[in-house]
């Protein structure tokens, strides 16, 4: 039980050493109808237990769309380096002041113009449920001798590590 901890642990600080580069994600939401809607987010921290933080507007059509319905989707992306991740989890849209104060950054003001203590502004925590990255070598001369290399031999391309996590 404990080796199977530890290499969850891993197979976690792995998820978020991949996701740390890549500042946006896509966040995937369900609307009432059902329709599925995607727009792009800024994540502010990931920590070792596998939550994503972001900010939000707390009166906004995501969160509205969180509450109906807490399964969402992060898709992250980094093409230059052949690295791709998707991550499953549960949202919760939450007011509290001190994390708010802790994830601040300036730059945010763009979106919240009261600053901090905008009384629109949010918190956006996804718990990941589940993830899969795809990470391939990021040369295309690796790629290149990769996929000639399987077709000379007839055996499929090992283009990179893929992994699912399920936590």
């Amino acid at each position: 039980m404990e080796n199977a901890q530890n290499q969850n642990r891993g197979d976690v600080k792995a998820l978020i050493e991949k996701i740390n580069d890549i500042n946006t994600a896509m966040l995937s939401t369900v609307e009432p109808d059902g329709t599925i809607r995607s727009r792009p987010m800024r994540h502010l921290k990931v920590d070792e237990s596998g939550a994503i933080y972001f900010f939000t507007g707390h009166h906004s059509g995501k969160a509205d769309e969180i509450k109906n319905e807490s399964h969402v989707n992060l898709s992250y992306a980094k093409p230059g380096d052949q690295l791709y991740v998707s991550v499953s989890g549960t949202a919760s849209v939450y007011r509290d002041q001190q994390q708010i104060d802790d994830l601040w950054n300036p730059f945010m003001k763009a979106w919240f113009p009261e600053g901090k203590e905008d009384p629109n502004i949010a918190i956006l925590k996804v718990t990941i449920d589940q993830a899969e990255y795809w990470d391939s070598p990021s040369s295309a001369v690796v790629h290149l001798y990769g996929v000639v290399k399987a077709a000379i031999t007839g055996e499929p391309p090992h283009p990179g590590e893929n992994k699912k996590i399920n936590l």
